[in-house]
């Protein structure tokens, strides 16, 4: 039996032209890869700029779209295979966690309706009667009472109390596996700890898995274990999240952490070399880095050869650069 619990192997997605489109195809998600092991459970977090891939990835691992090429595998079954039965025991062991806290509810319907239906749909209750007490434990889990949000309708309560509720009722369905897709994004900060806080609650105690999609490393840095840094539709940095926001390597990855304020008013923010324009096509498929245009090290390999994702070190640490292989001379490459 496979150890590796969700595989995703070369993903690629590519949206072709159309009525609307003479451009040609769009490369949203470029040659993808990673896995989730059986255990123990982690938090692996995606990072990068708007249109980078995150949510197309997000929505491929939930079965929303279709690869134009590459393979996602569940327990070693290719999921585009997947039929009845089996297909259902994929929607209930991989959930999702969406961005608007407020748009995912129908109004009309108080909470307890909705994990009512949650219950009932995956005949989760052994026996009748038993519903209450398996929502009231899913409530419990994500830090909230029954008596203080069931009999509510979805627009009486916050945004964070919304997220966990969504939280709640995924864990009702004992998932392997849970795709966050920017949860903290749309709530106050004041309540973002209490999410977060739930993310590693449900992985300590419960051994559930999260693909947390976001673009805000500071939140990746505090609950992930490991970390794809996206840019374009192409991984340029993934390792250990201590390993790649402490000590980046991939000079995209470098400008972002550089970017960062310093959490100090006595220090004076100080950005660094500013950016250069990027001059290329988002979403044209590239025959060198996605990043060769911006970047202060580009060497000539970098507009005509996609790097490879290259060995930092033996903990998992690579980054899609030139300045770690073959192609740096004693010149270019980092000390």
């Amino acid at each position: 039996m496979s150890q590796e619990l969700l595989k995703i192997n070369h993903a690629t997605k590519a949206y072709g032209s159309g009525l609307f489109s003479s451009r040609g195809q769009v490369v949203v998600l470029n040659d993808f890869n990673g896995s989730f092991p059986a255990g123990p459970a982690r938090i692996t977090t995606v990072a990068g700029e708007s249109g980078s891939g995150k949510t197309t990835l997000a929505h491929a691992v939930l079965g929303f779209i279709r690869l134009t090429s590459g393979s996602i595998t569940f327990r070693g079954t290719d999921i585009a295979s997947l039929r009845g039965g089996a297909y259902r025991e994929y929607r209930r062991s991989v959930q999702a966690v969406f961005q608007d806290p407020y748009e995912v509810y129908n109004p009309f319907y108080k909470v307890k309706h909705m994990l009512d239906m949650a219950v009932r749909n995956f005949r989760l209750a052994p026996a009748p009667g038993a519903a209450g007490e398996i929502i009231e434990k899913a409530l419990e889990a994500v830090g909230l009472r029954g008596g203080e949000v069931l009999d509510h309708f979805p627009h009486q309560l916050s945004g964070g109390q919304r997220q966990r509720l969504m939280m709640a009722r995924a864990f009702l369905l004992k998932p392997s596996i849970i795709i966050a897709d920017e949860p903290v994004s749309m709530i106050d900060a004041s309540l973002r700890s209490m999410v977060l806080d739930t993310m590693m609650t449900l992985r300590d105690q419960h051994r559930i898995s999260f693909l947390y999609i976001t673009h805000d490393l500071s939140t990746a840095y505090q609950v992930g274990d490991d970390l794809i840094v996206l840019y374009r539709g192409s991984i340029m940095e993934q390792g250990r999240t201590t390993d790649v926001i402490d000590n980046p390597k991939h000079p995209y990855v470098k400008d972002l952490i550089e970017a960062i304020p310093v959490p100090d008013p006595s220090v004076a923010w100080n950005p660094g070399r500013p950016i250069p324009e990027d001059t290329g096509t988002a979403g044209k498929p590239e025959t060198g880095c996605p990043y060769c245009s911006r970047c202060s090290q580009r060497m000539d390999c970098c507009s005509t050869k996609a790097p490879p994702l290259l060995a930092i070190d033996g903990n998992g640490h690579r980054a899609a650069c030139f300045l770690y292989g073959e192609m740096a001379s004693p010149a270019t490459a980092p000390v």
